[in-house]
Order: structure tokens, then sequence, then C-alpha cells
């Protein structure tokens, strides 16, 4: 998919000030309760996920994370179908004041083990 120079400088910058984890990292950090959050569209979430992942797309996110996680705390791992939109909304839930918000390296097309 080709991107705006724009929203691919956006995603960029959000991938330099937020975390990373590596798909391999993933269950061992949800076993330590860690929520996997599927920001991708609906559409998107009902063709494949991570299996007990909690799905708010990436147009509703501000709206409700509250509502889901309540605890600023919680270790959120952001999942997208790569890394852009994975970092953009880490970046913005580490706005909102979630300080462990990362997103999954790879997205949901490296987690082929988690699904």
């Amino acid at each position: 998919m080709g991107y705006t120079d724009k929203f691919q400088h956006l995603a960029d910058v959000a991938m330099a000030q937020v975390a990373s984890v590596a798909p391999e990292q993933v269950k061992n950090l949800r076993a330590q309760g860690a929520v996997a959050l599927d920001i991708r569209d609906k559409e998107e979430h009902d063709a494949g996920h991570l299996l007990g992942s909690l799905h708010i797309s990436r147009g509703k996110l501000e709206m409700n994370i509250e509502g889901v996680v309540p605890d600023f705390n919680t270790i959120v791992l952001c999942c997208c179908n790569a890394n852009n939109r994975g970092a953009l909304s880490a970046n913005t839930l580490r706005q909102m004041g979630y300080t462990n918000a990362r997103y999954i390296a790879g997205g949901f097309k490296a987690c082929e083990v988690l699904r």
C-alpha cells in the first residue's frame, strides 16, 4: 500500500518515540498482564486477529480506550497489519498517559504463531 509522505512521516516519528515489541515477546508479556490491542478496522479484525486480543479501531481509540483499559500502567501492545498504525496508536496512548504503550513490530502479519 502506498502511503503519503506526510502520513509516513507521522508514523516514523511515532516509531521513534515509542518502543516496539518483537512478536516472539508478545506471549510472555501477555502472561505478565499485557493487553494486546488490535487497532485495525472491524473488517480487518473480523478476517483474523491475535487470539485473546481486544479490538478498538484506530478511529475510536481515544474515545473508548479508558473504558476498556482503565489502568494507565497496563502494558498495551498495539497491533495493526504492519507497523504504522500500531506505532501511531501507541504514541497516542502514551500522550494520553498510558506509560507502557508499545506496538508490535511487524504487526498482525508478523504474528502468525499468535493467531
